[in-house]
């Protein structure tokens, strides 16, 4: 059994950034405990510009940004242990540990998950049709092309029109494998405007929006797949030999539950309060854990908010927890919102922002938080709120909030 001062569960740019934040200013180890062969996470498979825009200030590839971010977690003083896999725990904040230099335990002071989110592949969405080569997610199919150099196929059908399904049409063009068409249940396609243009630039088949994937054919390799209107119940068959299913995310939750934490049913993730901290004491959640899915660069910045109360935790645990703790819930259209708590300890999310999941487009949205009957505030946002990507609300909507009454509901005027 060894003992570190903080274990950092996950290698992308939440524990990476937060593993860099904390090695200089903490008395004893600091180490990042990365399931992969090398640390970055998924940007290390995503060889197209758009990385490290808000914690950075760089505009740069996923794999040379996953490579910054690797290498200021180590000059920082962190240690990096790849090929590690946190397959349990034996007790508060101490992890079973399988590696290739055998089985451990291994317990921390402070513990930090930074799982990160997955795609949901097609099993778990329920597709029916033949099972033939040729389906994959957006990181299967990133890791195929950019990592192993493989090729995909000829013609793709993507499904979702996130942000990251625009990305997987960069990969697609870069493996010579035309898309024959994009295919999202929503009204319009969900990535930001900019993204969408520059995407269509690259894009010669239509996006069809309400619309769904009811099955897909093939005997050895997708021969073509269906296509429903919601709107009208008119299907179509589209030829195809690859099916690129984006977004939908979950995330890697399984660690987080386990371990008895307190989980928030909206974003299958922990619940936190403003400083991301769990139910646990002494134990952290950062990035898409808690809210799949943000951009790269917006969950590191959750590792380098969490810095400072995994240091008040270290410094002084008597006093690091919160004594007092409101609930915020959510009102239609949103699914769901994080952080979810409002503690007695004053302190603002990263980046002053709550992080909302909406179902519905409203371009101008003007949002109300309520506690037990009495309006707190009212804001109105320039900026809609849109299905697929995540939508921020200003923390002032709920920063009066009582964290000794009742829930705080939020939701559209």
């Amino acid at each position: 059994m060894s003992h570190v001062a903080v274990a950092v569960i996950g290698g992308g740019p939440s524990g990476l950034t937060a593993a860099a934040a904390l090695a200089p200013h903490v008395d004893g180890e600091v180490v990042v405990l990365e399931r992969e062969a090398q640390t970055g996470g998924i940007p290390r498979h995503s060889d197209h510009l758009g990385y490290g825009m808000r914690d950075l200030h760089r505009f740069i590839s996923g794999p040379a940004y996953a490579r910054r971010l690797t290498a200021m977690a180590a000059d920082a003083g962190a240690v990096l242990e790849t090929d590690t896999m946190v397959t349990g725990w034996a007790g508060d904040r101490a992890m079973q540990i399988t590696s290739p230099r055998g089985v451990r335990t291994v317990t921390a002071d402070a513990v930090v998950l930074a799982t990160g989110a997955r795609e949901r592949p097609r099993p778990a969405r329920l597709i029916p049709g033949d099972r033939p080569d040729g389906v994959y997610t957006t990181g299967q199919l990133q890791n195929l092309v950019h990592v192993h150099h493989t090729k995909v196929g000829t013609r793709a059908v993507i499904v979702g029109a996130e942000l990251v399904s625009w990305s997987a049409v960069l990969t697609l063009r870069e493996a010579g494998c035309a898309t024959a068409a994009m295919v999202s249940a929503h009204r319009r396609p969900e990535a930001y405007a900019a993204f969408r243009s520059a995407g269509r630039l690259l894009l010669d088949s239509p996006v069809l929006t309400e619309s769904r994937l009811v099955a897909i054919h093939g005997k050895h390799r997708v021969r073509s797949v269906t296509v429903e209107n919601l709107a009208t119940g008119e299907r179509r068959d589209i030829g195809c030999d690859t099916v690129i299913f984006t977004g939908d995310w979950i995330p890697d939750h399984e660690l987080a539950r386990t371990a008895g934490l307190q989980m928030d049913g909206g974003t299958r993730g922990p619940v936190v309060d403003a400083a991301l901290r769990t139910s646990h004491p002494g134990v952290f959640a950062v990035g898409n854990l808690l809210h799949p899915v943000d951009t790269a660069d917006g969950a590191a910045l959750d590792g380098r908010h969490v810095a400072s109360a995994v240091q008040a935790w270290l410094s002084n645990r008597d006093r690091a927890a919160p004594t007092q703790t409101a609930r915020i819930v959510v009102g239609r259209p949103f699914r769901w919102i994080a952080p979810q708590l409002i503690s007695s300890s004053a302190c603002v999310p990263a980046r002053g922002d709550l992080l909302l999941w909406a179902d519905q487009y409203h371009r101008l949205p003007r949002l109300r938080a309520v506690q037990d009957g009495r309006v707190l505030a009212t804001r109105r946002t320039p900026w809609p709120v849109a299905p697929g990507r995540i939508y921020r609300a200003p923390w002032s909507l709920v920063a009066d909030a009582d964290p000794a009454d009742g829930v705080v509901t939020l939701s559209l005027a």
